[in-house]
């Protein structure tokens, strides 16, 4: 083993026994004004998880209505109000602050041996600006919301009689949010790390918050001014992206999707990175091409940059350009499967435990890779233009991005429950709840890809009748997904209340966060550790010294 430096922590005293986060202090201030990024970690589960029971709901309502071609449960209109609050609140209120809001700010200090993020007071007024774009989204739901789908296309955006305007301005500030969780991890990253966290030490899942936190400074700022610019049109009349009086409503589409292609990984690369946890925790041995995964972080996150115009091919784009982002679009599939062959690899002639966050792992593999063969064919323009704006885009969509997203974070959750509480959850209800969240989320959307390929276009009211049996399979499942998911949530709030005390390492694991005590302690460590290995390796205990 090697040394020990010797830091104290702030506020710790030599032979004191620091309590844990949650018992440390009491009182509601000292949550509300709390600089711990641990409990702001808390915080963001709190707020995703309503966020994420909203939209949930709004789906389900959706699925509900659609079970008969025409005139269900409610008008056109709520009708098409209701999946353009689908959209908003699942995209930017779920599942791009979800992972890295949560699990990011939680872990990113611990797993570099570090007391706390860089910016503290600016980790709390990151969740602050984010709480308050929710509530400004809600506020604009509850007088009408609007109609215009969450890409909020021009000119229909800038017209629309609907409440369109807090709607934009939920998404710009939620954006300020997003900014300042980046700059504060990349920070954190390159000034707090421990003595012995090299690069090429660094867990998997700081590399993915590392390339997550990149795309978010530099693309953030320019769909904080599209949708400025789409509200001041919508409000003063400008005509910058209005055709009658002279603007250009495919410049929109260009400046929208060249954040919000790069946002699909600000969404996903976070939920790699815990697949690389999880997967090098369950299989017991030393985890396949470290190097390569933590690379082709980049190579997604650089070239994801320079794909945006796939999602244009049918605007009167030139072919040449056309044939350029489809190749840079299947080029993104390429640095995905490096990542999928070396999990893979990682599991070959492994002694998997099979537990609950390596199914919701499996899973997640199986989204990815059928996910990603259909953006594959997606990027194919000949196929591109059949199935555009199809039910296929939907089914593909949620595959990859909303599959992959929402089953990561609920391995991250029963991954790093123990840690994060101190208590161990029921496992056999847990598994159960996995498994009907994965049968349940592929057997809403496999239907979809069908119905898309067939010509049903997506965000119909209505449709012909000979459709029906596959809206009825696919709403089927959606009611499965949410048993599995109620199932899931009761499971650990039940944990939460009379669940056994967790050990500091109840899966065996070879990451450095699980050798701290579970909760940690305010400070993580009572002095700055030295790490003296390689996070995948298994080499018994006495990982970080210091720690205990």
């Amino acid at each position: 083993m090697s040394l020990a430096v010797v830091e104290q922590a702030p506020g710790h005293h030599e032979g004191a026994e620091e309590p844990d986060y949650i018992r440390g202090k009491s009182g509601v201030m000292s949550w509300v004004l709390t600089l711990d990024h641990k409990r702001i970690a808390l915080l963001y589960l709190a707020t995703v998880t309503l966020t994420f029971f909203l939209g949930g709901v709004f789906a389900l309502a959706l699925r509900t209505e659609l079970l008969v071609p025409e005139n269900g449960i409610m008008d056109a209109m709520t009708y098409n109000r209701m999946f353009t609050l689908h959209g908003v609140t699942m995209v930017f209120f779920f599942m791009i602050p979800a992972i890295p809001g949560v699990f990011g700010n939680f872990f990113l200090p611990i797993m570099i041996g570090a007391h706390d993020v860089a910016f503290p007071r600016l980790n709390l007024a990151s969740y602050y600006l984010f709480l308050a774009a929710v509530c400004l989204g809600v506020w604009g739901m509850i007088h009408g919301g609007t109609d215009t789908g969450w890409t909020f296309y021009t000119p229909y955006s800038t017209t629309t009689t609907t409440t369109v305007l807090p709607i934009l301005a939920a998404a710009f500030v939620n954006g300020f949010s997003s900014i300042l969780t980046g700059v504060n991890f990349i920070v954190t990253i390159h000034t707090l790390r421990a003595d012995g966290v090299h690069w090429m030490r660094l867990p998997l899942f700081i590399w993915a918050l590392y390339g997550t936190s990149v795309i978010q400074v530099l693309a953030t700022p320019v769909v904080g001014i599209t949708l400025a610019l789409c509200a001041v049109e919508h409000f003063l009349g400008t005509g910058i992206f209005d055709p009658a009086r002279g603007g250009d409503p495919i410049l929109f589409q260009h400046l929208f999707w060249f954040y919000s292609h790069p946002a699909v990984y600000i969404m996903v690369l976070p939920a790699f990175g815990v697949a690389s946890e999880v997967v090098g925790a369950f299989t017991r041995k030393p985890l396949v091409g470290y190097r390569m995964i933590a690379l082709s972080t980049f190579g997604i996150a650089f070239v994801g940059f320079l794909a945006w115009g796939h999602h244009l091919f049918t605007s009167g784009q030139s072919a040449v350009d056309a044939g350029v982002f489809g190749f840079l679009s299947m080029l993104i599939g390429i640095f995905t499967s490096i990542k999928v062959f070396n999990w893979v690899a990682s599991m070959y002639k492994a002694s998997i435990v099979m537990t609950t966050p390596f199914m919701y792992a499996l899973g997640f593999f199986f989204l990815t890779v059928f996910g990603g063969m259909t953006g594959v064919a997606l990027a194919t323009i000949s196929l591109d233009v059949h199935w555009q704006d199809t039910y296929f885009v939907v089914a593909h969509f949620h595959f990859i991005m909303a599959g992959a997203v929402v089953l990561m974070f609920l391995a991250a959750l029963h991954y790093w429950f123990p840690k994060m509480f101190g208590k161990l959850y029921a496992e056999g209800p847990a598994m159960v709840g996995a498994v009907l969240v994965i049968l349940g989320f592929i057997g809403t959307f496999t239907p979809q890809f069908f119905l898309g390929n067939e010509g049903m276009p997506r965000r119909y009211y209505s449709y012909p009748a000979h459709f029906q049996w596959l809206h009825v399979a696919s709403t089927i499942f959606a009611y499965i997904l949410f048993l599995g998911l109620l199932l899931t949530l009761v499971n650990l709030i039940v944990a939460l209340v009379s669940g056994e005390k967790a050990p500091n390492n109840p899966w065996g694991a070879p990451q450095y966060e699980w050798d701290i005590p579970s909760p940690p302690t305010e400070h993580n460590f009572p002095a700055t550790p030295v790490i003296n290995r390689d996070p995948y390796e298994y080499r018994g205990e006495g990982i970080i010294e210091n720690a205990h």
